[in-house]
């Protein structure tokens, strides 16, 4: 593969995010026909921008896709009906954490560790927010690299992260790895979050338990 950066149309993101999220969702149905990738293509969820692609702009960015020898017509699937199915294990040999970030940041922009470590849950577990950092830093350190990292914007917390097969985006450096100090305060978070969590898990079991022991000796 070249090592000249990938640049796809907006409708090829959107074809070869939708490849890489059927694959992993509903692998029973991969590879998709083109009317089913079109229907994946449109979904009103976890989509962003919402699109209305036509069957024509789906071939359209289907042939340009496999111009870039990133997707095309499945080389094993039987029958009639063509069936498409995207190349990209055999271009960039992702692991399973960097496939599932590649394939949200395809269908829904520019995202936060955060967000990315919800939505990428139903694609392929990546764990806590640190273990998405780490696949993050992975697609960067990428020759070229895959994803930046965005300026922060004021008032918030975390930067975003935008995939770059799209093109360049203004980006700013990231910390080496084992230095990830935009993962500190957010894996601080969590762990907040997952105490309270547990408290109130806790208090609840002992709210039971004192129902409980009241009911035996109230008898």
């Amino acid at each position: 593969m070249s090592a000249n950066p990938i640049l796809l149309t907006p409708n090829e993101a959107r074809v070869l995010g939708s490849l890489l999220e059927k694959e992993a969702t509903t692998p029973e149905y991969y590879p998709l026909s083109l009317n089913a990738l079109v229907n994946a293509c449109n979904q009103r969820s976890n989509r962003e921008p919402v699109m209305d692609l036509t069957e024509q702009d789906a071939r359209e960015a289907l042939n340009g896709l496999e111009e870039k020898r990133l997707a095309g017509a499945s080389r094993s699937a039987e029958g009639r009906v063509t069936k498409y199915e995207h190349w990209l294990g055999e271009v960039f040999n992702f692991s399973r954490a960097e496939s599932a970030l590649i394939c949200v940041l395809l269908l829904r922009g520019p995202q936060t560790p955060g967000e990315l470590r919800g939505r990428t849950e139903r694609i392929h577990r990546v764990g806590e927010i640190a273990d998405v950092l780490t696949g993050l830093q992975k697609l960067i350190d990428r020759e070229p690299p895959l994803v930046a990292v965005l300026p922060r914007q004021p008032g918030t917390k975390e930067s975003r992260y935008s995939h770059l097969l799209s093109g360049s985006v203004d980006s700013i450096a990231i910390p080496a790895p084992g230095g990830l100090s935009d993962a500190e305060p957010v894996v601080r978070d969590e762990r907040i979050s997952d105490l309270e969590r547990e408290v109130a898990e806790l208090r609840q079991e002992l709210f039971s338990l004192k129902q409980k022991v009241d009911q035996h000796f109230g008898n």
